[in-house]
């Protein structure tokens, strides 16, 4: 009784927009014990999902400016009345899988803020730049009454798109005089984009900033239409992090789009979709999680690894040695 109790208490903290009770309830679905994970499934169906939040995932290249960019763009918006949720995903070690930079001490200003709140978490490994549990601490943000969650992810390269996947907007902040960049980010990410942010328009880079911004856009109006963009997106926009500029712009593009989204029902339906997919990820996880925990699935991998390192087998064989006795188990 006293665990449905503090569920309870914690659900209505979270509702209520206590800081403390957020930060408990993302520690929560991001552990990986299994009491906590069951705790963690009882509170997100207490919160349900009647709030919804504008979701804008930033993806870019390190050293881009990212944290700068959410810091100012952050201001901005609480500026203007706004409650803003920032979910930093730090890479992680390797070693000790703890975060590698603290990109809250990196935005010391919005951190301060009291209608902002940031929460870095670590990647974990996890492949996609975020957290397993990333979306889940969406939801408990967009609980908590935050109007805006974004979402800067690891840069690492074209696997980052699993953003795209938990977002409304997706946004992807490049650096000027990046001709190689056209090839480095990919077409992949730059075909999830809603919008490509030119980022450092100042100073001595501002000229080059507008040569790669025409350079982007160029590129964009290559790419097939989306059926889920209004004419003329995805688009290409110079902004300054440093200096503050643009990002008025940059906010006006990203609410005309989320608003013709909105009408027109493509909000509902990419968000429809979105939750397949983490459905069919999650079973997954599950699936490979039962494997892991099966002792003598365990052993077979064991025994697997032994002939893959002593040369006897080949890496293919051994690992249908391992799944061939599964599939005997599950046919009927």
């Amino acid at each position: 009784m006293k665990r449905e109790t503090d569920i309870t208490a914690l659900a209505d903290g979270v509702r209520n927009g206590d800081r403390r009770a957020l930060a408990r309830a993302i520690t929560l679905v991001e552990s990986g014990r299994t009491d906590h994970r069951q705790d963690a499934l009882a509170l997100l169906d207490a919160l349900g999902t009647e709030r919804q939040a504008l979701r804008i995932g930033l993806s870019g290249t390190p050293g881009v400016g990212k944290s700068t960019f959410i810091e100012s763009f952050g201001l901005m918006l609480t500026g203007q009345g706004k409650r803003v949720a920032v979910l930093a995903v730090d890479p992680s070690s390797a070693r000790s899988g703890g975060s590698i930079l603290g990109d809250k001490t990196r935005m010391d200003h919005l951190a301060r803020d009291p209608n902002a709140f940031i929460r870095p978490s670590p990647s974990q490994t996890q492949l996609g730049g975020v957290s397993r549990r990333s979306r889940e601490a969406v939801a408990l943000c967009e609980a908590a009454g935050f109007d805006i969650v974004l979402i800067e992810t690891v840069g690492v390269g074209q696997s980052e798109t699993v953003v795209a996947q938990m977002s409304d907007l997706f946004v992807l902040l490049l650096a000027p005089a990046g001709g190689d960049e056209l090839q480095g980010v990919k077409r992949g990410i730059m075909e999830m984009a809603d919008l490509i942010l030119i980022n450092k328009a100042d100073g001595d880079l501002k000229s080059q900033a507008t040569r790669t911004c025409a350079d982007y856009a160029g590129a964009l109006r290559l790419l097939r239409k989306r059926p889920q963009d209004p004419d003329g997106f995805p688009k290409a926009l110079t902004m300054s992090a440093l200096e503050a500029k643009g990002l008025e712009a940059a906010w006006d593009e990203m609410k005309v789009l989320a608003d013709w989204r909105r009408e027109t029902g493509v909000w509902q339906g990419t968000r429809s979709a979105q939750s397949s997919y983490w459905l069919a990820q999650d079973v997954r996880q599950g699936l490979l999680q039962m494997l892991q925990d099966d002792p003598q699935t365990a052993q077979r991998m064991k025994n697997a690894e032994k002939d893959v390192t002593s040369g006897r087998k080949a890496a293919s064989a051994a690992a249908e040695s391992v799944l061939e006795p599964m599939r005997r188990r599950l046919q009927p």
